[in-house]
């Protein structure tokens, strides 16, 4: 019961309506306005448009939603609402309320409406990924199940089939038992006849269970047909299976198919054919499980090599030899790589034999092959021209090939190796020369010539006597284990003297034939042309001496004299023949360098199809210049080529590699090491024509060098200098070295947009020259002290504005003003400084003599004491050179 005196209490009253879903509908108030002043507040109501999948109904698909969801949207509709009834909006002071506009609420409906789209959507999702999530956990609980199913299934397989192999090994012993108890043949019993002799209507007798398992109705073997059993009272008679057997089978017996004409007839009943094919196949079987005979193979070893490849030529599992390994106590992967001693040692250990080789074997059988063939014709000799510098060497051979080589050299001195072959006019042969320079710094240029030659010609000028690169080249002949011929130029000379030339090649152990020796010598004037024949005689006399024969019909060997790289040929090779024939389209291999000869040109510059043994020719083809004294042969197919400059390639970096490294190695390389930790570099890019000049130079630079200071070649090249070259000095702030070549117009333009400086030299001693001064401005000046004069100090004046002065007496000598001082005290050094003031009485001056008096202060020090003694002198800086 409600008590009404207490109006200000309010209870809490349940209504009795349900709460439904209503369509949404947006109410308001609006005051309409009538004549004569009067209002009135209507409520109106605003029914939303239905929104695609707003407020659809839920699809089959979407769960239903709970009681609770669907409430609360309704729930909280009247709290939204945008304007409330007019009693509700008025408040205690009974002020209306505003009222929403038409765009407030149309956005106000548009937001509600899209937070329920949303928390739609999301629902959506949430429901999608929790139906995917059952799927996942489903499949992989099947997955499971069945993977227990089949490890079940699997474990009561072998079950099984142990129990049968457990039967089958009984039924046996007991077959074999009773076969060596009864050895004689029992008589088949009543039920064993054939079924024509039986009654009609007579039904065959059950198996007694005392009968041998194996043994048919009939009395034959099981392999005859399948056993009839019955199975339960009445039962028909169906085959029973036989039980699996795993033993060797007995000696069979004579048996065939049982009919009326074979029982009535007495020959010897044989086998069937089915019978015969199961009892082969059970042979089989027996004999696939015995172990294979293993095989013997003969693996292939090289210097390192991984274990799954090792395994692979073996024949055997990977993981026999990482077992192997373990045992020896070494733990490695199948992509392991392991070394030809460990992987001889496993090999061995496995039975197999093994055959050891080397990454250098690609080279066997290139060079050097012994030539069986007795189809041999004389050859060309190749002649040397040695000696020291303008001697005259090239003038020589110029006078014998009428030719004029020495006008196009630089300088007037030879710094290419050169080839050329010379017609003898009395015997029409030919003769190769290979011409060598006699400056100091192309001794790799006159090895390479020695090597290469079979006669060598020492030139020696009559004026000038033997000198150092005389003697070199008499060494690299003695070296070469070839015969010399002494050829004494420049007799035409006025101060020209043969007999001193003969005498000082005595110092050298070279003997003329004029002295009693075995060498012979020819005086000659390549100006005048005098005594060339007799040389061109002496030259064919001693080669015919040799007797120098060769196969031409063989692939061709050769040695690169000389290469460079032609910016409209390409890499250009000046190559010697010396065994075979070098032709046209032959794959050919040289250093690193590998090509296919595209052209071959001849000395005098002519195209030809094929240069036989001992023909200098120009070859065109290579991928790259070869180095100058590589050796070149003709390969069968271009991969055998591209094996053999592969293998180069990787020494030629791995020997680069150790190099820059400066691989420690005993206690004096390291010793030289921390000596030179310190020194200044000088950084060059060398760019020069041809492969041998590079070779010169880069020996120059490299003597060049001290403790202190040396040439860093950041880059060396044949070829013209490019941008990239540019580009590299830019980085290291380097120097560029050209040596008869040029740079190209974008490489000129960038070196001079950068700064970097390109030098152009055609003579050799000029660069190296240049390059020693440059390297001599990096080493530190000496500096060396001059002795003037000593003074003694009598008395020590205290001046103001000046600070201490010392009244001194020059004792030796001369002291000069500005001069280094050190002041002496009890022959002790105490301070070293400069000289500030030097007076004479009150004048300033420049210097005092010996046994005058002065007034001496110092730079920033006072602590001068009667007695000591200043000692003047000068200190001198001697910039040093290389």
């Amino acid at each position: 019961m409600v008590d009404t005196k207490t109006p200000g209490d309010k209870t809490l009253s349940v209504p009795t309506k349900t709460l439904t879903l209503k369509p949404r509908v947006e109410t308001g108030t609006v005051r309409q306005s009538f004549s004569h002043g009067r209002t009135k507040q209507v409520v109106v109501e605003k029914r939303g448009k239905r929104r695609v999948g707003g407020d659809a109904p839920p699809t089959e698909t979407q769960a239903p939603e709970p009681a609770a969801a669907k409430a609360a949207p309704a729930a909280k509709a009247p709290l939204s609402r945008p304007a409330a009834t007019p009693g509700a909006a008025r408040g205690g002071s009974g002020v209306v309320l505003r009222t929403l506009t038409e765009d407030e609420r149309s956005a106000r409906a548009s937001a509600l409406a899209d937070a329920k789209m949303r928390e739609i959507e999301e629902r959506r999702l949430a429901e999608e990924e929790a139906k995917r999530r059952a799927s996942r956990e489903g499949i992989e609980q099947a997955e499971r199940e069945a993977a227990e199913a089949r490890r079940k299934a699997e474990e009561e397989r072998h079950r099984l089939e142990e129990e049968a192999k457990r039967k089958a090994e009984v039924e046996a012993k007991k077959r074999f038992g009773e076969t060596e108890a009864k050895p004689a043949a029992t008589p088949a019993p009543a039920a064993a006849r054939p079924a024509a002799a039986r009654p009609a209507g007579a039904r065959p007798a059950a198996v007694p269970p005392a009968r041998a398992p194996g043994v048919a109705a009939d009395g034959s073997d099981e392999d005859e047909g399948p056993r009839l059993v019955r199975r339960g009272p009445g039962g028909a008679m169906r085959p029973a299976t036989p039980p699996k057997t795993t033993h060797k089978p007995g000696p069979q017996k004579e048996r065939g198919r049982l009919t009326v004409v074979t029982a009535l007839n007495d020959d010897v009943r044989e086998r069937s054919i089915a019978s015969f094919r199961r009892r082969t196949q059970r042979l089989k079987g027996h004999a696939s499980n015995e172990p294979k005979e293993k095989l013997i193979r003969e693996v292939t070893i090289p210097e390192a090599i991984t274990i799954q490849e090792l395994a692979n030529r073996m024949s055997e599992r990977a993981v026999d030899v990482i077992r192997l390994l373990m045992k020896q106590g070494a733990m490695h992967k199948i992509t392991d790589v392991i070394d030809a001693d460990t992987a001889q040692l496993i090999t061995e250990e496995m039975g197999h034999s093994v055959k050891r080789v080397a990454a250098s074997d690609v080279e066997e059988g290139l060079f050097d092959v012994v030539d069986d063939s007795t189809d041999t014709e004389p050859r060309s000799p190749v002649v040397t021209v040695m000696g020291h510098v303008d001697h005259g060497k090239t003038s020589l051979l110029d006078a014998l090939r009428h030719a004029n080589v020495v006008s196009g050299e630089a300088g007037g001195i030879t710094q290419h190796i050169g080839a050329y072959q010379v017609t003898s006019p009395e015997s029409g042969k030919k003769i190769t020369f290979i011409d060598t320079p006699g400056h100091a710094a192309f001794t790799a240029m006159r090895a390479r010539g020695a090597k290469v030659t079979d006669i060598v010609i020492l030139v020696v000028a009559a004026d000038d006597g033997v000198m150092p690169q005389t003697v070199e080249a008499i060494n690299h002949a003695k070296a070469a284990k070839v015969p010399m011929i002494v050829a004494i130029n420049k007799i035409d000379k006025p101060d020209a003297k043969p007999e001193r030339v003969r005498t000082e090649l005595l110092q050298h152990e070279v003997q003329v034939e004029s002295f009693g020796g075995e060498v012979v010598d020819v005086e000659v004037s390549a100006k005048n042309k005098t005594n060339l024949d007799k040389l061109l005689e002496m030259i064919a006399l001693q080669a015919e001496l040799l007797d120098l024969k060769t196969n031409s019909e063989r692939p061709a060997e050769g040695t690169v004299i000389e290469a460079k790289l032609d910016r409209g040929r390409g890499p250009v090779a000046t190559v010697l023949v010396q065994r075979g024939t070098l032709k046209v389209g032959d794959i050919i291999v040289a250093g690193a360098e590998m090509g296919r000869v595209r052209a071959l040109i001849s000395d005098q510059g002519e195209n030809i199809d094929e240069a036989g043994p001992s023909v200098p020719v120009e070859v065109l083809g290579f991928n790259g210049p070869p180095e100058a004294g590589d050796r070149l042969a003709v390969v069968e197919n271009e991969a055998r080529a591209r094996q053999v400059t592969s293998y180069r390639a990787h020494q030629k970096r791995e020997n680069a590699a150790a190099s820059i490294s400066g691989m420690r190695g005993s206690l004096e390389q390291m010793m030289s090491q921390l000596k030179t930790a310190g020194r200044k570099e000088f950084p060059l890019i060398v760019k020069a024509d041809v492969q041998g000049s590079l070779e010169a130079i880069l020996g120059s630079l490299e003597k060049l060098g001290t403790d202190e200071v040396a040439a860093r070649i950041l880059h060396a090249g044949v070829g013209g200098i490019s941008e990239s070259d540019v580009t590299l000095a830019e980085g290291f702030n380097a120097a560029i070295i050209g040596f008869s070549v040029r740079a190209n117009k974008e490489a000129a333009a960038a070196a001079k947009r950068n700064g970097i400086e390109i030098r152009y030299y055609n003579i050799i001693y000029d660069l190296v020259d240049d390059i020693k001064k440059a390297m001599s401005g990096l080493l530190a000046p000496t500096l060396r002290e001059t002795m003037l004069g000593n003074a003694q100090i009598l008395e020590v004046f205290n001046i103001s504005k000046v600070g201490k002065v010392a009244g001194c007496r020059v004792t030796d000598g001369t002291v000069e003003r500005g001069a280094n001082v050190r002041l002496i005290r009890d022959n002790v050094v105490v301070h070293e400084g400069k000289l500030s003031t030097l007076k004479r009485f009150k004048d300033e001056v420049k210097e005092v003599q010996s046994g005058q008096e002065c007034g001496m202060a110092f730079e920033n020090y006072g602590d001068m004491r009667v007695g000591d003694v200043i000692e003047c002198y000068r200190v001198e800086t001697i910039q040093r050179s290389l």
